[in-house]
């Protein structure tokens, strides 16, 4: 990984712990607390030890130490019991932050943005990811100050008592975190190509396991399982050089802290036997001295060996953090666009734009270009009008702009140009008080895990069964909920199973009554359906768009004579406009699609003969 880029996710990484409160300091301090008692207990240790061997004191000289020290395995117990309880608190409260942002962005940049990734992407993201920041927050960070500070209190103490030691210590510190940072070097790199092998693979699995049904129909099953098998694979080697790197920095930092121990022991063994003699201040060495100092040698080392098992940690929360920096700084373009000359950039209240709605909603486009989320130009210039209370069909061959159209009028694409409802920009409305005047139905209906009622009072939580039922009456679909053992608590699973398509589609229009719309934003809502249940959708919508306004992406062109006027799209351009039976007349691209969709009527239609 590039050096200035690893340096700016470290740096936004410590930019998030501030989610984590006071528990990293509480972690700290638990830690810095454990530090000293150490260095107690060794104490304890060293004088109970000499003064019975080396001494020949009574054992009832020391009850004092004794309990001192038996206290302290206790304190020691607390503390570390205690640190591991705030650290997780710490990692925890970063988590949901961190989880939260990720999904209040994902909302704001809305389902073009998402669609851009398999789900299975994000659900890494949201998951794996933000789960590997844990152990950064919760004990690298804390560590690090750990391993700086006892090291240090250590030091203090031995070198007043024995310089040798102390030099000794001094000098085989460095060798841990310098050998430390060599072997991970490459740990941070390993762990992104690790992020995105895991995404890669759970992208591609989820995407084939709901497309089962067409890779059985096309035979694709054994081809399927060995693409799965690939990224499978890739991911095992990913994830092996993970952990081999972890199990060699492991290794050499228990190596070089056994070597420097080995030194400290060997130095002390030859002064006793005289061998040796500095280091003592000239006072002689002691069997205290040795014992204290050899009590602390490994926990001189042991701050640095856990900063070394934590950098780890930091490794994997750089590799985890590239994905989601890029995410959560990611600028909407829409909110970019500047609209000071609207009426709510003057100080228009919402309270005002509500009454206008609900008055009737009117859209103006004027140069209208809409853009992908990477900035590619999917629609426009287009320049069209509709007045409130009037029905607007949009038609075009696959690829002409339609969806991109509505997606910007639903503020999930960004746009140039101006896009005007009820004279006011688009990009200067609250964008939930402007959905909630919106009435959306898909080709493709979105029904949650949940019962009948769950789905249809989406937009209202406390709506009564009586308005419920209303809703279904009009959705043409009280009937089937009639039927059902449980009523409106009819259990609906993922991707709408339990019901039929048509089913899903007329519930899902019985949400969208539910909003009390003042515009129907309507997506090919007939596309799927059989007869039956497209007659009883048509009728339904009639009903219900009665008086208010209405703009509808459709392929079904024998449809559209009850329309006030239609916009034809071809290539981003409006080509043609007017009413049914202008478009009708004329020899466009209108009358072109219709003659070839009527070609296939015929042809269907003889097929079934």
């Amino acid at each position: 990984m590039d050096k200035s880029l690893e340096k700016v996710l470290t740096s936004w990484l410590k930019q998030q712990k501030q989610a984590c409160g006071f528990y990293l300091n509480l972690t700290v301090l638990f830690g810095l607390l454990t530090g000293l008692s150490l260095v107690a207990q060794a104490y304890l240790i060293a004088t109970i030890l000499h003064g019975l061997i080396i001494l020949e004191l009574p054992k009832e000289q020391f009850a004092t130490q004794f309990y001192c020290l038996v206290g302290l395995i206790f304190i020691r117990a607390g503390l570390a019991y205690g640190r591991e309880r705030v650290s997780f608190e710490a990692g925890r409260r970063l988590r949901v932050q961190i989880r939260g942002a990720v999904l209040d962005k994902l909302t704001e940049l809305g389902p073009c943005f998402i669609k851009g990734k398999p789900a299975g992407s994000w659900a890494s993201i949201v998951l794996e990811q933000v789960e590997d920041l844990h152990d950064f927050y919760a004990r690298y960070l804390p560590q690090i100050i750990l391993a700086a500070f006892i090291p240090l209190t250590i030091l203090v103490v031995v070198f007043p008592i024995n310089w040798a030691a102390g030099l000794i210590l001094l000098l085989t510190a460095p060798l841990i975190p310098m050998f430390m940072a060599l072997v991970g070097m490459g740990a941070a790199d390993a762990n992104r190509k690790n992020f995105s092998a895991l995404a890669k693979l759970s992208g591609h699995f989820m995407d084939r396991m709901k497309g089962l049904n067409t890779i059985k129909l096309f035979n694709r099953g054994d081809a399927e399982s060995e693409a799965i098998e690939t990224a499978s694979e890739e991911f095992r080697e990913r994830t092996m050089s993970v952990l081999r790197l972890a199990f060699l920095s492991s290794a050499v930092l228990e190596f070089f802290a056994a070597v420097s121990i080995a030194v400290l022991a060997v130095y002390f063994g030859f002064s006793y036997l005289d061998h040796l003699n500095f280091g003592h201040y000239g006072a002689g060495l002691t069997l205290f001295t040795g014992l204290f100092v050899l009590i602390l040698a490994p926990e001189f080392y042991q701050p640095l060996r856990d900063m070394g098992t934590h950098y780890h940690a930091k490794a994997q929360a750089i590799g985890a953090a590239e994905e989601l920096m890029a995410l959560l700084n990611h600028e909407v373009e829409s909110d970019r666009v500047s609209g000071s000359d609207s009426p709510l950039a003057k100080g228009l209240a919402d309270s005002l734009i509500t009454e206008s709605f609900r008055a009737g909603i009117s859209i103006q486009a004027n140069a209208l270009c809409v853009d992908s989320p990477d900035g590619t130009q999917l629609l426009g210039p287009v320049d069209f009008n509709l007045s409130a209370g009037k029905h607007m069909a949009v038609v075009g061959p696959s690829g002409a702009g339609k969806t991109s159209l509505l997606n910007a009028l639903l503020g999930f694409l960004p746009y140039r140009g101006s896009l005007k409802v009820n004279g006011v920009e688009l990009n200067e409305l609250n964008k939930p008080l402007w959905r909630r005047h919106l009435a959306w139905l898909g080709q493709d209906p979105q029904l949650f895990h949940g019962t009948i009622r769950d789905n249809v009072a989406m937009s209202k939580p406390d709506m009564d069964d009586e308005t419920v039922m209303a809703l279904l009456e009009k959705a043409k679909v009280l009937n089937f909920v009639e039927r059902q053992t449980h009523g409106l608590n009819h259990p609906i699973g993922e991707q709408a199973s339990g019901v039929s398509v048509g089913q899903a589609q007329r519930i899902a229009l019985a949400r969208a009554l539910g909003q009390d719309a003042s515009l129907f934003v309507l997506d090919e809502p007939t596309a799927s359906l059989d007869n039956h249940s497209e007659q009883a959708v048509q009728m339904a919508l009639r009903e219900a768009m009665s008086g208010t306004s209405c703009l509808m992406v459709t392929h079904r062109l024998d449809q559209l004579h009850t329309m006030d006027s239609i916009l034809v799209l071809d290539r981003g351009l409006v080509v043609e406009r007017g009413s049914f039976d202008e478009l009708n007349q004329s020899q466009g691209l209108f009358k072109q699609m219709q003659e070839e969709s009527n070609d296939e009527f015929t042809n269907l239609k003889g097929l079934n003969r």
